[in-house]
């Protein structure tokens, strides 16, 4: 298969950017997206220019560093799937196919298609945990949670921090990753103790660094590869307001 790429390139934040085209040929249809970047880079560091700057560490879909914008969506075409785990069977051969980095205030880019997402790691660190004794862990099964309480958590665990939702938002708001991390403890008896205080604490951090509001657009459930229910927006915003 043969792509026509359009990938957006920039030095670094300071300097203005521009999109630039590039062409890859016999790529197989069952390469990921991100072998295709490898490749190319390939090519361009064979032929002494500098290659395309991109996120990725797991490639397993877990890790959330590999957000690109294709297309025009965040990780591309495919629902319910990260940039590392979608394949070039997803495009048509000969197809011309846009590359962006993420989107938005709190996310600049550091170069290419790579951004700055330690916004997010500010929101966790401003309440996103428990606080326990240490010791020994307690025995599991005297802990009993019910199986609905398990998966709700759960949904909202699943949240790989890729910042898929802030780019798709016409908001730049970074509700739905707040509220999942808000959501998965506070279901659990070990993060209700401080349920209120780490609301309070990780909203209000939420917007001091610039994210935008939610308008309950839901382009943040739809992008998100993991398809966490905006249902958890709902619960952060009844929390916080109480």
């Amino acid at each position: 298969m043969d792509f026509k790429l359009k990938i957006w390139r920039q030095e670094q934040a300071a300097v203005s950017g521009k999109m630039m085209a590039y062409t890859v040929k016999d790529i197989s249809p069952d390469m990921s997206f991100l072998e295709m970047l490898d490749q190319l880079n390939e090519n361009l560091i064979l032929s002494g220019q500098n290659p395309i700057s991109f996120d990725s560490d797991c490639r397993e879909g877990i890790c959330g560093q590999c957000g690109l914008f294709i297309n025009g969506r965040a990780h591309g075409p495919r629902g319910h799937t990260s940039t590392c785990q979608l394949h070039m069977r997803s495009f048509q051969d000969g197809e011309t196919i846009y590359i962006e980095p993420f989107r938005a205030g709190p996310f600049p880019i550091k170069k290419d298609l790579k951004v700055d997402r330690s916004a997010l790691d500010e929101i966790i660190v401003s309440g996103g945990y428990i606080g326990v004794n240490t010791g020994q862990a307690p025995e599991a099964n005297q802990t009993l949670i019910s199986s609905d309480t398990v998966e709700g958590a759960f949904d909202a665990a699943s949240c790989i921090g890729c910042g898929a939702c802030v780019a798709s938002c016409k908001n730049g708001s970074a509700s739905l990753f707040t509220a999942a991390k808000i959501s998965h403890l506070a279901q659990l008896p070990q993060g209700k103790i401080e349920h209120h205080k780490r609301t309070n604490d990780m909203v209000n951090k939420m917007d001091e660094l610039g994210f935008g509001a939610c308008s309950n657009t839901g382009a943040c459930e739809v992008e998100c590869p993991q398809g966490i229910s905006i249902s958890h927006i709902a619960f952060m915003n009844k929390s916080f307001f109480k």
